[in-house]
């Protein structure tokens, strides 16, 4: 007589698994996601320009698009969990050191190259493809959202958070608080199944040699890819410059943070329900939506009166906006490749997206810095946008052959590693 296998443990259950995943995201993506708070108090500090602290940040967001590819293949390959508890104490090292930095050097080593690495290998991407991993395919591009959403709180949480602990303690000493923060991830970590297989899906005998070559030949992919560009371009120059723009318009430093919270605040609506739009709509024809309603509220902020409401409102209507196209992106990787491989495609899709991020950061500096103000970055985001949404109309995002013969008609993932 054969004996029933014994329940799961509370810990390894789907709702403990997305709850790990969720804050994961919100801290990890929180904490980055408010650096632009520190531009205007650290380059007064340190008598340094703006582009020397946007070159460092943007040196942090081009490492994270290089790292994660490479995270994305340690993940798949052993499992998630140490991957994002040695990406915690990198992060929280290089925040840290970010703080010590007395010359440009060290600046862009700690905050550029030491946390862009801790940022790649803590990424909400490779939480978001934890949750994915726990629920069935017909609910995965919800539980996408879902985990973008958390991201998106911890964006919402941070700046205020942040803005506090600067005007509290100044800006060395809140650098030294979120360093510890950042640290929450290490338990966390351990909460997260440490398997590479998925619910609903058979373990495909593919290498990752052969999905490389795969997706390589696949022109939706390299669309995908592409078109990801604009939205690192666009959210990472107003990510860290926004705050200093909004306080050259003459408004007070609060006003940038509650514009980074409301941001926050509405993308967590947008991004949960761009997941449920892809469960039932054409991914393609959302992203070409999405980009083109950015040119759209972009040129509306420019041509409009500056009041502390079209400040708010531009920030909410972005933020709907904001990072609702993850789910739809990497929801497309999903549905063509499989979940598999799924960090480690999304993470070269994400590469372009930190790419686009890298200059849009420095693009920004340099252009203030030599102009004296902001606006020729803004025509330039609004093109670069119209072009991302032309890009994804002709992307193929049915499934490949192959994966309909993967697909379970039910069952889980395999057991814990």
């Amino acid at each position: 007589m054969t004996r029933a296998n014994p329940p799961s443990p509370w810990w390894r259950s789907p709702v403990a698994v997305i709850a790990a995943g969720c804050l994961i995201g919100m801290i990890g993506f929180g904490i980055r996601s408010i650096f632009g708070l520190f531009l205007t108090p650290m380059t007064l500090a340190q008598d340094w320009s703006r582009e020397t602290f946007a070159l460092a940040l943007a040196i942090q967001n081009l490492l994270w698009g290089v790292g994660l590819p490479f995270a994305g293949a340690l993940a798949d390959r052993y499992g998630p969990r140490y991957v994002l508890a040695g990406g915690a104490v990198v992060y929280s090292i290089g925040v840290w050191g970010m703080a010590q930095a007395q010359d440009t050097l060290l600046l862009h080593l700690t905050a550029g190259l030491i946390v862009g690495v801790g940022v790649a290998l803590t990424a909400f991407s490779l939480a978001m493809v934890t949750i994915a991993r726990a629920v069935g395919p017909d609910r995965r591009s919800l539980a996408l959202g879902l985990g973008t959403a958390a991201g998106s709180f911890g964006q919402v949480l941070f700046s205020p958070v942040g803005q506090g602990f600067i005007s509290s303690f100044g800006w060395h000493r809140a650098l030294l608080l979120l360093a510890a923060i950042s640290l929450l991830i290490v338990p966390l970590a351990f909460l997260v199944p440490n398997t590479n297989t998925a619910k609903g899906e058979t373990f495909t005998d593919q290498t990752m040699r052969e999905a490389l070559s795969e997706a390589r030949r696949h022109r939706g992919y390299l669309l995908l890819t592409a078109g990801f560009f604009a939205c690192g371009f666009h959210i990472a120059f107003i990510t860290v410059h926004f705050p200093a723009f909004v306080q050259d318009l003459g408004f007070a430093a609060v006003v940038g943070a509650i514009s980074i919270a409301l941001i926050g605040v509405f993308n967590i609506l947008g991004s949960f329900g761009s997941g449920i739009y892809g469960q039932r709509w054409s991914k393609k024809n959302g992203l070409a939506a999405l980009y083109t309603l950015r040119s759209v509220i972009t040129l509306g902020m420019l041509l409009a009166p500056k009041t502390n409401l079209t400040i708010y409102l531009f920030a909410a209507a972005l933020g709907v906006l904001w990072l609702a196209t993850v789910p739809l992106t990497s929801g497309i990787v999903e549905q063509v490749f499989g979940v598999r491989y799924l960090t480690t495609l999304f993470g070269i899709v994400f590469l372009s997206h930190q790419v686009g991020s890298f200059i849009g950061v420095w693009l920004g500096g340099f252009i203030y810095d030599h102009t004296g103000a902001y606006d020729l970055m803004w025509w330039i985001a609004i093109a670069v946008n119209l072009a991302a949404a032309a890009v994804h109309v002709p992307i193929d995002e049915h499934p490949l052959p192959r994966r309909l013969a993967q697909r379970q008609p039910s069952g889980e993932a395999a057991a814990d590693g």
